[in-house]
């Protein structure tokens, strides 16, 4: 009998424990809520497309100042004597190397 009290016993706690971890995953947050005096009206077709296109714009922005960061970064490299296109065993060392002289010849500047 005491084991199965025991077992009892561990069941309950354990599910206790449970719900207690697992009901505020549920719980709404003010930021999911829906605002009281926002309107709720669905979107038109046209709201819905602007808003594509200007998310689409925006990506699209993001992609060519990380493509411009990319390219500078590079192009800073190959001024410190990094090739990129040898077939190098070195290959590692030599990209430390002008690194290095980039980021130096950078602090002094």
């Amino acid at each position: 009998m005491p084991s199965t009290n025991s077992k009892l016993t561990l069941a309950a706690a354990t599910a206790a424990f449970l719900i207690g971890v697992a009901a505020p995953a549920f719980a709404q947050t003010a930021a999911s809520a829906p605002a009281a005096d926002q309107a709720t009206q669905p979107l038109t077709k046209e709201q819905k497309a602007q808003a594509k296109a200007q998310a689409k714009a925006q990506r699209k922005a993001e992609r060519k100042q990380a493509r411009a960061k990319n390219n500078a970064e590079l192009k800073k490299l190959e001024d410190a004597g990094y090739k990129p296109s040898l077939n190098d065993p070195n290959y590692p060392q030599n990209l430390q190397d002008a690194q290095k002289k980039a980021n130096a010849a950078g602090a002094s500047q």
